[in-house]
């Protein structure tokens, strides 16, 4: 409504806040579940897509500064999915999410075992890629979630720099993942007063903006919780421009 009358699109249109979201979902939030269809404990786990094959780092950093940004590499393998894959040592630190009863997941006494509970996945290439993925594992580092450990695996395409744990004890567990849209970069151009500005950069009076709507904040990223206080800053400043020009009009 607001591009309708004029206002200037802003920011990263093609880019988007995303997560990785159970495969199984509906297409839509469920407010019974909330946010618990997300899965934001690969650091301590390898990423799988239908390959068989790991595409990103998993401990780049914590999953804070680096989930939207995977969340959005998931709609880039081939049929959009992938597979979270941890073994028991991991139990303790995943959260709540990862035991909701809508949980997509496939669980196995062995990694041969497991293999084929994979929906989608090339068994034999998984197999393989976790083979290299756990020789690779040094240990000269000791395994803390608490840091960036620098526990990493070395000779790999895509080594993974922290939390790199071989996945060698039973019994293995993995969750089955697609991409989940929470909103995009793209938006409407604002001025410091969160005012809408027009094609040619002035200012649409009465028409404000905060939040989601605002584009220009973000770019090919995003840091956990930067959204809620970008919707309280430019909220207030939205708030406080409209009851001005209120008043003003009185």
């Amino acid at each position: 409504m607001a591009l309708a009358i004029g206002a200037r699109p802003y920011g990263h249109w093609s880019g988007c806040h995303s997560v990785a979201w159970d495969v199984n979902a509906p297409p839509y939030g469920d407010l019974t579940v909330g946010d618990q269809f997300q899965k934001h404990n690969y650091p301590f786990g390898i990423l799988i897509n239908a390959k068989g094959e790991r595409y990103v780092d998993e401990g780049a950093n914590f999953h804070s500064h680096t989930y939207a940004r995977y969340g959005a590499e998931i709609v880039k393998q081939p049929g959009m999915f992938a597979w979270q894959v941890f073994d028991a040592k991991a139990n303790d630190l995943l959260r709540s999410e990862y035991r909701i009863r809508r949980v997509t997941k496939a669980e196995a006494q062995t990694l041969e075992e497991l293999a084929p509970k994979l929906e989608g996945v090339d068994a034999q290439a998984f197999l393989r890629t976790v083979r290299d993925f756990n020789a690779a594992c040094r240990s000269d580092a000791p395994f803390n979630p608490n840091i960036l450990d620098g526990r990493a695996t070395q000779g790999l395409a895509i080594d993974k720099t922290n939390w790199a744990n071989p996945l060698d004890t039973p019994p293995f567990h993995a969750y089955h993942v697609t991409t989940g849209v929470t909103f995009t970069f793209g938006g409407v151009k604002i001025s410091s007063q969160a005012e809408v500005e027009d094609l040619y950069g002035r200012i649409i009076p009465g028409l404000y903006a905060a939040g989601e709507m605002v584009g220009g904040l973000f770019y090919h990223n995003y840091a956990s919780g930067t959204g809620l206080m970008s919707g309280a800053t430019f909220g207030r400043l939205a708030g406080q421009s409209a009851a001005q020009f209120a008043r003003a009009r009185c």
